[in-house]
């Protein structure tokens, strides 16, 4: 059962928002909510989130899902991911209002994700999706991330695989060159994941994240949670991170939105006694 749910932020600024209850509506321990990345709406990149949101509801998890100040039927305009975090307090303590939940899980996917990262705070438990974990969402950072080109090179320059490419033509070894050159110069931790990794490393909560075999973002998270300063985020609490194979940024595909689904119910038992 879906219906409508306004909410409004601290400014007064009304956010669209879509709740999907169980049948018939009964009480609730845990709700979930989920945050999209930009540009997208509630419903969620072919219709995921809304199909996310209704799975729970059957498992007798209501999940709410809402526009971002600024995107689709939400008053304003966007404002980055980094000042949405009292919208998302807003929508956190309407869903709790509407359901009579005790606490909620936080799913997030891109810069949707990075935002519940950065302010875990009042969440039972977290599924992030393809974190976002660069500074500014801009053309120029839409540049593959360093641990992306890397893997890319890894598939591509394999030496049978690199033998028939380069006897047929197809490498551009001045692109190549290039690539390589930016591997081999020291690339700093943005501020993005050095917030990322102190407030999961203070975190007590469950997190489950899920990144794309074949997502640059997802591919870029992967390798920074297994670095060095993310060290204390992975030690905090219960952890796990899920590499889909062949998915790509939103997860499309049946394969990709069972992988999403499994974790959204591991980390759902993860959170039961909440």
């Amino acid at each position: 059962m879906a219906r409508p749910l306004t909410i409004t932020a601290p400014d007064g600024a009304r956010l669209a928002g879509w709740l999907h209850e169980p049948a018939p509506p009964a009480s609730a321990q845990l709700a979930a909510l989920i945050v999209p990345g930009a540009p997208q709406t509630r419903i969620g990149p072919h219709r995921s989130f809304a199909a996310l949101a209704q799975m729970l509801a059957a498992a007798g998890v209501p999940g709410l899902s809402f526009d971002r100040r600024g995107l689709g039927d939400s008053d304003g305009s966007d404002p980055g991911f980094r000042a949405i975090g009292p919208d998302i307090a807003a929508a956190r303590a309407a869903l709790l209002a509407a359901t009579g939940a005790r606490c909620v899980i936080g799913i997030g996917l891109c810069d949707g994700a990075a935002a519940l990262a950065l302010e875990p705070g009042g969440f039972a438990g977290l599924l992030l999706l393809n974190p976002w974990a660069r500074d500014e969402c801009t053309a120029a950072a839409q540049t593959p991330p360093r641990a992306a080109i890397a893997a890319r090179y890894r598939e591509r320059l394999h030496p049978l695989a690199l033998a028939r490419r380069v006897l047929s033509g197809e490498v551009d070894l001045r692109k190549a060159a290039r690539g390589l050159a930016r591997l081999a110069r020291p690339e700093p931790l943005p501020a993005t994941a050095r917030n990322i990794a102190a407030t999961l490393g203070r975190y007590q909560g469950a997190v489950e994240i899920v990144t794309g075999g074949r997502d640059a973002t997802g591919i870029a998270f992967a390798a920074l949670w297994a670095s060095t300063p993310f060290k204390a985020a992975r030690a905090a609490g219960p952890r796990t991170l899920t590499s889909v194979e062949g998915a790509g940024h939103s997860f499309a595909g049946a394969a990709a939105q069972a992988a999403v689904r499994a974790r959204a119910r591991a980390l759902v038992g993860s959170c039961s006694g909440c």
